[in-house]
């Protein structure tokens, strides 16, 4: 009688959830190893961690965001909040809303000398927010995508890079510039999968004192996330009827799916 082969079981058993993981960053199907996590994953997991606090601890390139948005056109002023420092920013909030005053007095002198006198239709504002990686691989080819859902008579501000900034430094600024919008770029905190994630935050008659349902939300943009163009299209949406209703927030929803946005209509033209 021969011997029959042994019947070892396979070390590793195919999971069914497995092929889930090509359509999308979250973290599932990940497995075991007895009672804990495979070590593949648990490297993974380490390595996203690191990537998230790196995210947040960065210091914003200033100098190469500047040149980047120059370089296509736009007018750009630097302020920095009234936090000093990111340890001072990441622990008082509340500093990170406000601008420095020397910064806050410069808007002022340049708002005075502005061709179109101190009043704008919207003052945009890029803030390093919780990822300076956000800002640095998504700010500019999102305000390049946004340029082309716009009129090009729009009067917009100087675009202003804000250092420490939390969402609310927008509506100083915008206040300072007299804009009927505000739109913040900022990048948000970081997950475990989207380290590198920007947020837009839109305000219509921006102001010290605002607060966050009185804003709309465009979230998750980068190339994993919600594609520039897309973004751009609902930020151009929310920002005509802003301005066709007299209100951001929780009063207004985004139903940009429902419409088109022909490009002949001028999108930030004030109601009567």
């Amino acid at each position: 009688m021969k011997d029959r082969p042994d019947e070892t079981p396979a070390p590793v058993t195919a999971n069914p959830w497995q092929e889930w993981r090509a359509a999308t960053p979250a973290r599932l199907a990940l497995g075991r190893a007895g009672a804990g996590m495979p070590t593949d994953e648990t490297l993974r997991f380490g390595w996203a961690h690191a990537m998230a606090r790196d995210a947040i601890h960065a210091a914003l390139d200033v100098d190469a965001l500047d040149a980047a948005l120059r370089a296509d056109g736009w007018v750009v002023e630097r302020v920095h909040s009234r936090a000093a420092d990111r340890t001072t920013y990441l622990r008082r909030p509340d500093l990170g809303r406000q601008l420095d005053p020397d910064d806050a007095e410069r808007l002022r002198a340049t708002a005075e000398h502005l061709p179109e006198g101190r009043h704008c239709e919207v003052c945009i504002v890029i803030g390093d927010g919780l990822s300076s990686l956000a800002i640095e691989r998504n700010a500019v080819p999102l305000l390049a995508a946004l340029r082309a859902h716009l009129p090009p008579d729009t009067r917009v501000a100087p675009v202003v890079i804000a250092s420490q900034a939390r969402v609310a430094l927008a509506d100083e600024a915008a206040e300072i510039f007299r804009a009927d919008l505000s739109v913040m770029l900022i990048g948000e905190r970081p997950g475990l999968s989207s380290p590198d994630s920007l947020g837009i935050y839109l305000t219509h008659a921006p102001r010290r004192g605002r607060h966050d349902a009185e804003r709309n939300c465009i979230s998750n943009v980068r190339p994993a996330g919600l594609a520039y163009d897309l973004a751009a299209f609902k930020l151009a949406w929310l920002m005509r009827e802003a301005l066709r209703r007299g209100l951001t927030g929780i009063a207004l929803k985004d139903e940009s799916d429902l419409a088109v946005l022909d490009a002949g209509e001028r999108p930030l033209t004030l109601p009567d």
